[in-house]
């Protein structure tokens, strides 16, 4: 009985330390993607679409193990959410890691053409939406729900930036229909990483649920259900 909860322990390590290097291969997807269109480095960016396989393999192997620890362990309580959590939160990553791939076509796009403006809020955004994962994950390890809240209240930040840009991008195509593409393509890589930023919160979100055995996404749902409310 000692080796086997020996071997569980181990296989939680791995389970552990595999969604860690999920997520810094995502992290590295998102600074190299922002790196592509802000430096204008096209092979960057087709480096970004080629790596995304790593993700996508790396998920796979996840979703494998935490498959094995239920059907073999039988985890209860503490390790089952750990093991749950795991397997959702690596759908988000691997998602995060698509976005990284969008930003990345939309730079071979963009670099192709004469530069619009500025790159200023777009970087800000992608430093926040990075800094939301890798705290997203931190807490994830900790098992830390007051960090994963934290993490959440980022969210606004990305918001509010998405929008700016957007008001302004709509002024560029208003003043000058030449500028309409290269218009678009910049608010797709903004949604994209307001995008990332949901995935993040999606992220905290399971973390809490993990650590407190509270759900909190979909709060009026939940008022719903509490309440025997019909839909």
């Amino acid at each position: 009985m000692e080796r086997k909860q020996r071997h569980f322990e181990e296989l939680l390590d791995q389970l552990r330390e595999k969604v860690l290097r999920l997520g810094g291969l995502v992290e590295q997807a998102i600074s190299r993607s922002v790196r592509s269109l802000v430096d204008r480095d096209s092979e960057m960016a087709r480096r970004v679409i080629s790596d995304d396989h790593a993700i996508d393999r790396l998920e796979l192997e996840v979703d494998q193990l935490c498959m094995d620890l239920l059907g073999l362990h039988q985890p209860m309580a503490r390790d089952l959410r750990f093991i749950t959590t795991a397997m959702k939160i690596t759908t988000d990553l691997e998602r995060i890691g698509d976005h990284a791939v969008n930003i990345s076509e939309r730079a071979l796009e963009l670099n192709e053409e004469p530069q619009l403006k500025p790159f200023i809020d777009i970087p800000l955004m992608a430093n926040r939406a990075q800094e939301m994962v890798r705290s997203s994950l931190d807490a994830f390890v900790r098992r830390d729900a007051t960090a994963a809240r934290s993490t959440i209240s980022m969210d606004e930040e990305l918001n509010r930036r998405m929008e700016q840009i957007f008001r302004e991008l709509l002024s560029y195509m208003i003043e000058d229909p030449r500028t309409v593409t290269r218009a678009l393509r910049l608010t797709f890589v903004a949604k994209y990483f307001e995008r990332i930023g949901d995935q993040a919160k999606n992220i905290c979100e399971q973390v809490v649920f993990m650590a407190k055995g509270e759900v909190i996404k979909h709060p009026r749902a939940q008022t719903d259900m509490e309440g025997g409310s019909e839909p």
